[in-house]
């Protein structure tokens, strides 16, 4: 057993000085059975310490139903095998790039911006959701022989609000939960995010990319004595679709990690390995300095240009650190481990007949809802996925402009079963298709979530159709409305389940192939003639693909395929050219 403890100026590991090297690694980002690999990648590189998110709404798609809670404790154990430390961040608001900040969809569709304050019905789901969570941290805490030696209060909450209050009953909360290792705080080194965010008694950390001395000084000035720490070395970026890929030079970072550790201070290293945004849980993010702009989605790929790339492999940053860290380690540094094994040969063959949106809805879609105005996602249970609105234009009429407010995030738009247009919100969530539709008509509108926003002012915010489908000034009424969930394909997939496909036919739908395999390993995935839409292997949701860009392909874990044949589906929502596979 051993203890671990914050004091006047550095970390006492059983009252011993120690200097925290922390590298972040999402455990929900890579594959269980890739775990091992990774770690020993972070321990390589210099590392003796590891970070970890926890993703609320990953593990709760329901109120008080659970899935596999257990992953993290099986992560802090392989941890523990590779001679690491932790640092476990539970949230309960986690941001990440992911999905609605981690908070379940359930949650924030009925609270909106009562989430992250001293509201009851807020503080009821977290006491539930952290009472079931905690245990397994609490009994792998290093005064139990276990690796965890921090654990976060909540999570930049200096960048949202100001309830003291809220933040002081999540450590007290953490507390009575058995928490026993020393609790900190992470925000911006500026004054009013330090100010709204920091607890009295527990240790604030700072969050910077560059600048460790400015940052350092302003977190000094509100915090004289304790360890320094930057909790999030900003090393790279994240990507969103349509725009640039994020790149970050490799001699410019590690002249930063440099300078936090001339400083004296503690690091984690933000992103040492990204990973991947399996199962479409990426978030989104709003524009502009404000985070009230446009919509932006993130990529699939949480590459983020970190040190160790999504594939496991060391890049120029990952030699770069290694050299940085390398003065600060205890000894020599392990060898670096040997790279996944990659998948032996490419595979190319086209995708098989496709069953129609209207098909495959009849057989995954969830109950359909009636209602007089359109239901948020929320409110239809739905986090990933579509939702198809239908509603009936009254008749006879003249062709009135048709639009929709408050739409989030895209959608299709048939009439009387023909396509009519597509509606976005680059420029605003009040929209109206280019041409004119008269009455009588049959409306249906594909409704597509492109990602919950994750950070900001916005967090919370519902998709769908949140305001209404007006035909000129007049509010549409009487809507039937029939989710379309990505968990749906899952467990279809295993199942399974038959459709009645179209043969001869291009077009949104659901395409399926065998992919023949020898070697399997790990590979890229790419589908030429795609547009946009989510792609399964073998049941595993591999995540959203675009060919908007920046990402062009998608990663496959390695044990994700087997040797012979391999199904593939792909949920193609744009249609076009009859989407290719190809594996490399």
């Amino acid at each position: 057993m051993s203890t671990f403890a914050v004091g006047d100026e550095d970390f006492l590991l059983d009252g011993r000085p120690v200097r925290l090297l922390s590298g972040a690694l999402h455990y929900f980002r890579v594959h269980e059975a890739q775990w091992e690999h990774r770690l020993g990648m972070l321990r390589a590189m210099g590392l003796n310490c590891v970070e970890t998110y926890v993703p609320w709404n990953l593990y709760a798609p329901e109120p008080g139903r659970y899935g596999d809670v257990e992953a993290l404790g099986r992560f802090l154990d392989a941890v523990q095998r590779a001679g690491m430390r932790a640092i476990v961040r539970p949230g309960p608001y986690i941001c990440a790039e992911w999905e609605n900040g981690g908070l379940p969809h359930w949650l924030t569709g009925p609270l909106g911006r009562r989430v992250r304050t001293l509201d009851p019905e807020f503080l009821a789901a977290v006491d539930a959701w952290f009472r079931r969570l905690l245990p397994q941290v609490v009994e792998r805490q290093v005064d139990r022989g276990g690796p965890v030696i921090l654990v976060q209060v909540e999570n930049e909450y200096g960048s949202y609000g100001s309830d003291l209050g809220y933040l002081l009953w999540v450590a007290e909360l953490l507390r009575a939960c058995g928490v026993s290792v020393p609790l900190f705080t992470s925000d911006g080194p500026e004054d009013h995010m330090l100010t709204g965010g920091s607890v009295p008694g527990v240790l604030a950390t700072a969050n910077f990319g560059s600048g460790a001395r400015e940052g350092f000084a302003t977190l000094r000035r509100h915090q004289p004595s304790g360890p320094l720490m930057c909790m999030e070395f900003w090393c790279g970026w994240f990507d969103h679709w349509g725009t640039e890929h994020a790149v970050r030079d490799a001699a410019d970072a590690a002249a930063a990690l440099r300078e936090i550790l001339e400083c004296g201070a503690s690091v984690n290293v933000y992103m040492a390995h990204g990973g991947t945004n399996f199962g479409g849980w990426a978030g989104a993010n709003r524009t502009g300095e404000l985070h009230d702009g446009a919509l932006r989605a993130t990529v699939t790929s949480y590459d983020y240009d970190a040190p160790v790339d999504e594939a496991g492999r060391p890049t120029e940053k990952f030699w770069r650190f290694r050299e940085v860290l390398a003065r600060y380690a205890e000894g020599p540094l392990p060898e670096v481990p040997e790279p996944p094994a990659r998948l032996a040969a490419p595979v190319r063959g086209a995708l098989g007949e496709r069953a129609p949106l209207d098909e495959v809805l009849e057989v995954l879609g969830d109950e359909e809802s009636r209602a007089p105005v359109p239901p948020s996602f929320e409110e239809l249970g739905v986090d990933r996925g579509l939702v198809r609105y239908r509603v009936e234009v009254p008749g006879p009429r003249q062709p009135y402009a048709l639009g929709v407010t408050g739409l989030r995030d895209r959608a299709t738009v048939y009439v009387d079963g023909v396509l009519a247009g597509v509606l976005d919100t680059e420029d605003g969530e009040d929209v109206t298709l280019a041409e004119p539709v008269a009455g009588p008509a049959v409306v249906d509108l594909w409704v597509e979530s492109l990602g919950r926003v994750n950070y900001g002012p916005r967090l919370a915010e519902r998709k769908g159709i949140t305001g209404g489908v007006r035909h000129e000034r007049q509010y549409l009424h009487g809507f039937r409305a029939r989710g379309l969930r990505l968990d749906a394909f899952e467990a279809a997939a295993v199942a399974k389940v038959p459709f009645r496909p179209v043969a001869g036919e291009t077009g949104p739908g659901l395409y399926r192939a065998v992919a023949e395999v020898a070697g399997p390993g790990d590979a890229d995935l790419s589908l030429p003639g795609g547009t946009r839409g989510f792609v399964w292997v073998n049941g595993f949701c591999l995540g959203r693909y675009w060919n908007a860009g920046p990402q062009q392909s998608l990663f496959v874990p390695g044990p994700v395929l087997r040797e012979g044949a391999n199904e593939v589906w792909v949920l193609e929502l744009a249609g076009g050219a009859a989407p290719s596979v190809e594996l490399a």
